[in-house]
């Protein structure tokens, strides 16, 4: 399985946390649409029948008149009237007109509705307005009398309408033997007035239709749309539908219609739906923009981590790997000012001193086998074995067991100490106890030869590399003790103070002048040439390889007339020495 990156892991999560909530908003979003759109069509349709029956009201109060006037004493008096006047009208009937004149305006005064009533004498061959008497014309009045509430257009886009009210009720459909016809009419410019107030309440489009007759428009009505919705409607049979959602030309509508059964016309109001539900859609796109947002600020936030963290510990990582396998050329190359460009610095640090160390650690071991190669070289060197031996064959012929038991265990020691020697550290005790089995060796050889050994106790478990006195011992004796007759002395002397050992080997021998000291000083810090004494010069590269600046061998005169070499270098805890605590 393929690993996943920290990249697309933080991306992933907020994916998954935005999910949810884009889920849920979704959901809940969905169900305040629905639920705002029944709320909005319930509020539609009371609005609606309320205005519906406000028209009505009007209606039925203006339909009332008739009955109201035809029971008026004047009234009555025009009805009860059987006989002609001939052409010209009496001064009673005139003052009496005059008298119903006065009450038809008061009548029609009494609404805010424009309105007419006309009474029809056909005794009197003449029809009665507040503001007119005339004539009418038989054939076309009852042309028009009709049951209900009668419309007709005006030619100008109006419509008129008007009912009729006849006494006796019976004589109806026969007009010329009716006693008296009283006519109401109004102009739909009422409901024009009505439909441009209820319209102002809100963003609605309200109109009237009734089939076969006609629409009648607010003011400022879209006409095209209102008759687009009307054939629609009528096509669709959904003109008794309440509420409803209706597309025209790719934009819905909410469409809310109330029948009349006072005037049997149809109340539609509509209004587009992205009207309504703009706010919303307005919500959505800032939500979901806002999401859009969040998950391009995730993916930022997220490539800025990667390329941050996840891209600095994969190349940390990545160089540890290396460094496992020994590529010690590997480095970090820092990039701006951060804690990683702190590490990869540190971390360049440690490998340089890895390497170091490691090519230290590689030279020392170089200089240990040289060492131990060389004392094993010096240990078969024919002539030491010749001394020894002769020494012994001698002490045997003079028999002086003393001497061969002496000898033969020296011999014993230093061979058991040189061959078996492959410890990076031994005791400060164990390396002097060699070097005496040394200088005991060749005391017994040269009679003349003294030594002394200053180890103070809490020192000899002091750990020190291998075969670093020795050298200097034998460079005593062979280049100092033996080129000078007379007693040989060599002193041996170790010491500590504030941190730094110091092991100093004296003689008594022929010693070097200023210019040599200074010379040999010289060679033991220059790469080593056949000039150069091997011993020292490997003891000084060890010394400060092991334990830095500050360690090598220091040549001096000594008081004792020879030669003071000097070792130094500093404790280190990581070498685990332990100092022995007095007893």
């Amino acid at each position: 399985m393929p690993k996943i990156n920290l990249f697309t892991k933080i991306v992933l999560i907020f994916v998954v946390m935005l999910l949810p909530i884009m889920g849920l908003y979704f959901f809940s979003n969905r169900t305040s649409t629905e639920v705002l759109r029944d709320e909005l069509n319930d509020s539609n349709a009371n609005r609606l029948l309320f205005f519906q029956n406000q028209v009505n009201v009007n209606i039925e109060s203006i339909s009332l008149w008739p009955n109201l006037l035809i029971h008026d004493p004047d009234i009555s008096d025009l009805r009860d009237t059987f006989e002609s006047p001939g052409p010209s009208l009496t001064l009673d009937m005139i003052t009496l007109i005059n008298r119903i004149q006065r009450k038809l305006s008061i009548q029609e005064n009494s609404s805010n509705w424009q309105s007419s009533l006309y009474i029809y004498s056909p005794i009197l061959n003449r029809v009665v307005s507040s503001n007119a008497v005339k004539a009418y014309d038989d054939a076309e009045l009852k042309r028009r009398m009709k049951q209900g509430w009668q419309v007709q257009g005006d030619g100008k886009g109006q419509y008129i309408f008007s009912m009729f009210s006849v006494a006796p009720f019976s004589s109806f459909n026969r007009p010329q033997e009716s006693n008296l016809i009283i006519e109401v009419r109004f102009g739909s410019r009422n409901i024009v007035d009505m439909l441009d107030k209820f319209k102002s309440d809100g963003r609605r489009n309200p109109f009237f239709y009734k089939k076969d007759t006609g629409v009648i428009y607010n003011s400022s009505a879209n006409r095209a749309v209102a008759e687009e919705l009307v054939v629609q409607l009528e096509e669709e049979h959904a003109m008794d539908v309440v509420n409803q959602t209706v597309k025209l030309n790719g934009v819905n509508y909410l469409v809310n219609t109330q029948h009349s059964d006072t005037t049997e016309w149809y109340l539609i109001d509509y209004i587009p739906l992205s009207d309504v539900i703009g706010p919303i859609v307005q919500t959505n796109r800032m939500f979901y923009f806002t999401v859009g947002s969040l998950l391009l600020m995730s993916f930022v936030l997220a490539y800025v981590l990667y390329a941050q963290v996840q891209s600095p510990l994969k190349q940390l990582v990545g160089s540890f790997q290396k460094l496992k396998y020994e590529d010690y050329s590997v480095r970090l190359k820092p990039k701006g000012n951060n804690e990683f460009s702190f590490v990869f610095m540190r971390f360049n640090s440690m490998v340089v001193q890895i390497q170091e160390l490691f090519e230290k650690v590689y030279l020392e071991q170089i200089h240990v086998r040289e060492a131990r190669l060389k004392q094993l070289q010096s240990q078969i060197n024919p002539h030491f074995f010749y001394n020894c031996f002769s020494f012994i064959s001698s002490m045997a012929k003079m028999k002086n067991h003393e001497a061969v038991v002496a000898m033969s265990q020296n011999l014993s020691s230093y061979y058991r100490y040189t061959t078996r020697q492959e410890r990076d550290f031994v005791s400060l005790s164990d390396e002097l106890d060699f070097v005496g089995s040394y200088l005991e060796i060749q005391k017994l050889r040269r009679n003349r030869l003294d030594f002394t050994v200053e180890l103070p106790p809490r020192l000899r478990k002091i750990e020190i590399p291998p075969l670093v006195i020795q050298p200097l011992v034998e460079n005593a004796v062979l280049h100092g003790i033996e080129e000078k007759s007379g007693e040989g002395i060599i002193q041996i002397g170790v010491s500590e103070e504030e941190g730094w050992f110091r092991i100093v080997v004296e003689d008594n021998g022929k010693g070097l002048n200023e210019e040599g000291r200074i010379n040999l000083a010289r060679e033991l810090e220059e790469p080593m040439s056949e000039k150069t004494g091997c011993g020292l010069w490997n003891v000084n590269q060890r010394l400060q390889l092991r334990y830095g600046e500050g360690a090598g061998i220091e040549i001096g005169p000594s008081e004792l007339g020879g030669l003071r070499v000097v070792l130094n270098w500093r404790h280190q805890s990581s070498n685990n020495q332990e100092k022995e605590e007095p007893a």
